[in-house]
């Protein structure tokens, strides 16, 4: 009975804590998106990611994989997944069989009550030496394809893949932007695929990566969206005073260059490293806060590109949190907006709740999570669920013990 008496009073004390952070948490509905990596060990539960993300009303996340438990977490949630098929599926999706069992197991399952918008078939395949994935990358994104109209998911799920710049042989002026030369034998059919089923052409896209390998002559205020006198296009008489629009208007210039006007360019990756190696220039918080903030009111402003202009920019930044597992340069491990205990690695403005913690006494172990509203009832022995909907939250007790 004492137990019992200490969940009533936690949960009282619950209460009042959702109510004092309704007052600090910042709403952020400028449809970004934002980039759900894992390669870490020390991340805290999908359950209290999707409460995160919104509170930040987030709204748009990308996964390189198709985790079953984050789908389950962001059931009836209303927000948008991307989600991802890597590199070592390539050859296997190529099989009608296999890729219809990779969907009933993967999409299936969860696409009733969580937004399943997109499929990314590989990633970066082309920065591979390996010529037998480029030959399967587009086979099995038309396998994809093909199965998701058989079992009539077509219209809910498109189907694309995401490319670094490096398949670009030309980015300067960027009304010069073309693909190498090495690679046009398998984007030209890649771009048609994209025409015909209406779906973006992805670029994971790093300014930084630009000033690191040249610091003495990239302008640091030109990658970082800071004041500066920009650069003219030569060709299109087009002022560009930021990196990253030149480079998305290079990709449409190449995308042009082979024929195609009606294909739309989207960011699915960029971002700035809070930290890096000592030969790793611009790696710092103060850097990365003013990428990812200035990045931030572009977006809220709706911005297009200068050859663009009426196109909002689609972005997806990464990421969400530094990634601890993740292999290469200390960099690699810092392009997190958040630390994994949910503290911001730097301040622009985002002041959103990672919520959840545990609380042990003799036998027994209570697990506080906080979720969006719902009401649901059930045995008092076991759980607690009280419908808090004049918070817009949901306070979940459970305990565990005799």
């Amino acid at each position: 009975m004492a137990s019992f008496s200490f969940l009533l009073l936690l949960l009282r004390l619950s209460v009042i804590f959702l109510s004092l952070s309704e007052s600090t948490v910042q709403i952020l509905g400028l449809g970004i998106g934002i980039n759900y990596g894992q390669i870490a060990n020390n991340l805290p539960s999908p359950s209290r990611v999707s409460f995160l993300l919104r509170s930040l009303n987030i709204s748009r996340v990308k996964l390189y994989d198709a985790d079953p438990n984050v789908l389950l977490a962001f059931s009836n949630t209303n927000v948008e997944f991307i989600i991802g098929l890597g590199n070592e599926y390539l050859e296997n999706m190529t099989d009608p069989i296999k890729a219809q069992n990779w969907i009933q197991q993967r999409v299936q399952p969860h696409i009733s009550q969580t937004k399943i918008t997109c499929i990314t078939v590989g990633n970066e395949v082309f920065v591979s030496n390996d010529t037998s994935l480029w030959s399967n990358l587009l086979p099995a994104m038309q396998t994809i394809y093909r199965t998701l109209l058989n079992l009539g998911l077509d219209k809910q799920v498109t189907v694309t893949t995401a490319h670094s710049l490096n398949i670009l042989a030309n980015s300067f002026p960027p009304s010069a932007g073309s693909f190498r030369p090495d690679l046009v034998q398998y984007l030209q059919p890649l771009l048609s695929f994209h025409a015909q089923v209406k779906s973006p052409f992805l670029i994971n896209a790093y300014p930084y990566f630009a000033y690191k390998d040249n610091p003495s002559q990239v302008s640091l205020d030109y990658v970082l969206f800071q004041p500066n006198q920009g650069f003219t296009d030569p060709v299109t008489n087009l002022n560009y005073d930021n990196m990253l629009f030149a480079q998305i208007d290079a990709v449409y210039s190449a995308i042009k260059a082979t024929g195609h006007n009606n294909i739309e360019v989207r960011i699915s990756e960029t971002g700035w490293p809070s930290k890096g190696d000592a030969d790793e220039a611009g790696a710092t918080p103060q850097n990365a806060g003013f990428y990812n903030g200035n990045l931030l009111k572009i977006m809220e402003q709706k911005q297009g590109t200068p050859a663009n202009p009426s196109v909002p920019i689609d972005i997806f930044v990464f990421a969400l949190f530094n990634e601890n597992m993740k292999p290469g340069p200390a960099s690699e491990r810092n392009y997190g907006l958040y630390y994994p205990d949910g503290n911001p690695v730097y301040n622009i403005g985002l002041q959103g709740h990672l919520p959840g913690f545990e609380i042990s006494f003799a036998s027994h172990n209570i697990h506080v999570n906080f979720f969006a509203c719902l009401l649901q009832f059930s045995d008092l022995r076991n759980s607690i669920m009280l419908d808090l909907c004049s918070t817009k939250k949901l306070v979940t007790l459970s305990m565990e013990g005799d």
